[in-house]
């Protein structure tokens, strides 16, 4: 019902600054919330971000609370992630995620993001 499409991932240097983006297509009307989460390998997904939509409420990890900003173009249907002072417990493959219900989240594939020093 929902098809999201993350862009911008990438290699940084440790202490620079990354931006990602995703787009929501199809049964927009049905999304509540649009975030980020993000797996190392390894390790479990893990949240990242989350904003509402129509709204202006955001929510951040505590890890990445500072550095990282989600913003929002409900026009367009995208949500934007801004990264700065990245280091290597920053790398990750980031998932984009639309809330469509209390349990129910759809997903993109992924975008890498690298952060090397």
């Amino acid at each position: 019902q929902v098809q999201l499409v993350e862009s911008g991932g990438g290699l940084v240097q440790a202490g620079g600054s990354l931006s990602l983006s995703c787009t929501a297509s199809g049964r927009t009307v049905s999304i509540n919330y649009m975030g980020w989460f993000r797996q190392s390998p390894g390790k479990e997904r893990e949240f990242v971000a989350r904003i509402l939509r129509r709204g202006r409420r955001a929510d951040y990890a505590d890890s990445v609370r500072g550095r990282f900003t989600i913003s929002e173009d409900n026009a367009k249907n995208t949500v934007n992630l801004h990264m700065i002072n990245l280091d290597s417990d920053d790398t990750a493959v980031y998932y984009c995620y639309a809330q469509v219900s209390a349990d129910v989240k759809l997903w993109g594939k992924g975008t890498q993001v690298t952060v090397s020093s």
